[in-house]
């Protein structure tokens, strides 16, 4: 058998150098390899014919089998197409087309049987089937056809000929290359025990079902498969690490948490705070070098969860770092931070790209000394010239803004790998957590702090802006602050920063009585700073910004958010804007502003954040109606493969069950030397595209 990964795809009958090409470009597909694991998006039954009087213009893909009577053109230029009248005795349609007329007008002959394929539509009173499969009806035995497969294919390569037809024409030839089975990729014990189909068998009936129960049996092996590997390649990684690193044992709850946690706590911590600072407790007094996500919403106190775990490692003689991802989320932090430990015996320090000179050395020194206790800061923190006495705790903010390689920096900050606390207020789906976090521990904060009100979410058109107007002075009358957020897509950057200043010059002249601040990402940072400052104090009223205050300005005064062309945002990031609102006490209101034609799933997305204010059931929606995108951008999940088949949204069941089978294999073969499951490592060894052991820095 030869080995497919290595084969050019140029070399396959049928491909070529510039149809090769083609498929590198716009499909990613190189090898042999590439293409047998490129699947099908649907498939259509093509083992029933239809008569021409059964059939009308809203059918799915039909087949009928007759002959052409005439052919006729119309049109010119461009605009020139060829129709085909084709008859089978019970009525006539037109067969159109619109490109090719020269070819195929030599091609199809009148008065002899084909069996033709398409999807049937109405034009000028008469059923049209445009660009239609046409196969001779002699050779053609269709119960042999089965269900036929469709493949994504883009317009470049449908302009080369390369449309799905022709895709499915190619992988049949690389299949009838294959004369021997596909070597098994699962050992034999997993198969027979799980009653899994071979690979051999799913790969040919993922391209080519002979019955819709075949093609289920191999729809689950893939899917099994794909979603094994990446478990197993998480679950091995966390075993690894736990044996390799040992943590800082942090046994003691002492004079400092207790001073805190009696007589500087702001309010009472919430059931779920209490419950998230025990497990974390238990973590660093494990002797394991801690790796915990938190995840609450915004506004659920994880910042001061993250500070009490903080003053335990202080309790045991260690200093913490705090990272964010801005200099303004930072600069927060360290205000939070501060206030909380009023008069409290414990140094802080802010270090961001803009701390320089004199300042800057004073904090490395007392930093270098152990004289700092909990350090704050951005990316700086990571600089080489950052040396901590003894660093035993990190906190993350927002980690998804961070690079693997940039967390890798802070394990070396210490001879031994601090303990890892990543926050997060984008709530993650547990699927997905599973995937991309699978080698954290994950904490939720699932309950607000009291007295909260939950935000009252309302959809307007935007041709009702005076009434918008009207309640947004009302609120500003009454001593309130306003955010207008406009979109900011980076393809069309120009345009949207036109609009943002369009929007700003309209609110300024909309309401002459009150200040304005506008902010937006290619500002000065200088600059942006100011203009957050002075929203942050009150001296403006109204906020006109794109979506750079996703992520953390906490203004309590603040209790409208208008969101701009509400359609052109995700559901979790509209979850995040609407964060921003609701800190205090008052009654806090999001309103999405969008146009009157919305698509279907627009409408879907902007129901669901009227109705709930709940981030994970929003991240649960926004994941089945967008899907995951591309999990390869989250390098830091361990997860060095492509989902060719599986859907984290919709297999999370199966995922859950892979997930258990995977954790028996990895416990059941530490050492991984069992002959049983040679063919596993030797599987994941190939399916890792890096070296690079991502997991040991998340």
């Amino acid at each position: 058998m030869f080995d497919l990964t290595s084969r050019d795809i140029k070399y396959l009958p049928g491909v070529g150098p510039q149809r090769a090409a083609i498929l590198n470009k716009e499909l990613s597909v190189c090898s042999m390899h590439d293409l047998l694991y490129y699947f099908p998006y649907k498939y259509v039954d093509r083992s029933r014919l239809y008569y021409i009087h059964e059939i009308d213009g809203n059918m799915p893909y039909i087949q009928l089998k007759g002959e052409i009577l005439s052919f006729e053109t119309f049109g010119e230029g461009r605009q020139r197409r060829l129709v085909a009248h084709f008859s089978d005795d019970t009525g006539v349609v037109d067969l159109v087309w619109f490109q090719g007329i020269k070819y195929l007008s030599g091609r199809y002959k009148t008065h002899t049987k084909y069996i033709v394929f398409g999807k049937p539509t109405i034009f000028n009173g008469r059923i049209n089937i445009a660009h239609p499969d046409i196969d001779p009806a002699e050779g053609l035995v269709l119960s042999d056809m089965g269900l036929q497969p469709y493949y994504n294919t883009t317009e470049r390569m449908k302009r080369s000929g390369l449309n799905s037809h022709a895709l499915g024409k190619l992988t049949s030839n690389l299949l009838a290359l294959l004369k021997e089975p596909m070597p098994e990729t699962l050992p034999e014990w997993l198969v027979k025990q799980h009653q899994l189909m071979s690979l051999d068998e799913a790969l040919r009936n993922i391209h080519f079902p002979h019955t819709p129960e075949s093609l289920r049996r191999a729809q689950y092996r893939l899917k099994f498969e794909e979603l094994f590997y990446v478990q197993l390649n998480i679950l091995r990684y966390a075993k690894d690490r736990a044996r390799k690193y040992n943590g800082f044992i942090f046994s003691q709850v002492g004079d400092i948490f207790n001073t805190f946690y009696r007589h500087y706590l702001p309010f009472e911590l919430t059931s779920a705070q209490k419950r998230v600072i025990k497990e974390i407790r238990r973590d660093m007094g494990s002797g394991r070098q801690m790796n915990r996500l938190l995840q609450g919403d915004v506004g659920s106190g994880k910042t001061l969860v993250a500070l009490m775990s903080m003053l335990i490692a202080l309790d045991n003689g260690y200093q913490t770092c705090l990272m964010a991802p801005t200099e303004i989320l930072a600069s927060q932090h360290y205000d939070t931070i501060r206030k909380l430990l009023g008069s409290m015996p414990v140094k802080v320090e802010l270090l961001t790209g803009s701390v320089k000179g004199k300042k800057r050395e004073a904090i490395l020194r007392s930093l270098t000394l152990g004289e700092t206790h909990i350090l704050i800061g951005t990316h700086a923190v990571l600089e080489d010239t950052v040396c901590f006495s003894s660093l035993g705790m990190v906190v993350i903010d927002e980690q998804h803004r961070f690079g693997v390689a940039q967390r890798a920096k802070l394990w070396n900050k210490n001879t031994r790998p601090p303990h890892v606390l990543v926050m997060t207020a984008t709530p993650i789906p547990r699927t997905l957590a599973m995937t991309l976090y699978g080698d954290l521990d994950v904490s939720v904060i699932d309950e607000l702090p009291p007295g909260r009100k939950p935000i009252q979410t309302i959809h307007q058109f935007d041709n009702r802006r005076a009434s918008l107007y009207a309640s947004i002075r009302k609120q500003i009358q009454e001593g309130r602050q306003v955010y207008i957020v406009y979109p900011l897509i980076q393809e069309s950057e120009k345009m949207d920063i036109k609009n943002l200043e369009e929007g700003y010059e309209h609110i300024c002249a909309e309401f002459p009585e009150y200040k304005v601040s506008k902010v937006h990402g290619k500002m000065r940072p200088a600059d942006k700073e100011a203009e957050m400052q002075r929203f942050v104090t009150g001296e403006t009223q109204i906020m006109v910004a794109t979506t750079v205050i996703e992520v953390g300005v906490n203004v309590p005064n603040a209790s409208v958010m208008v969101i701009e062309n509400a359609e052109r945002f995700g559901l979790s990031q509209l979850h995040q804007l609407r964060g921003r609102v609701g800190r205090g006490a008052d009654q806090s209101y999001c309103i999405l502003v969008t146009g009157y034609k919305l698509s279907e799933d627009t409408r879907k997305r902007i129901q669901i954040m009227v109705d709930s204010n709940d981030g994970f059931e929003i991240a649960e929606a926004d994941l089945k109606l967008r899907g995951p995108g591309d999990l390869e951008g989250t390098q830091q999940s361990g997860i060095a493969f492509d989902l060719r088949i599986a859907d984290i949204a919709r297999d999370g069941q199966l995922l859950q069950f892979v997930r258990d089978i995977a954790q028996a294999v990895v416990d059941g073969d530490p050492t991984e030397s069992n002959p049983q499951n040679a063919i596993l490592w030797t599987q994941l060894k190939m399916l890792r595209k890096t070296n690079i052991n991502w997991s040991a820095i998340s």
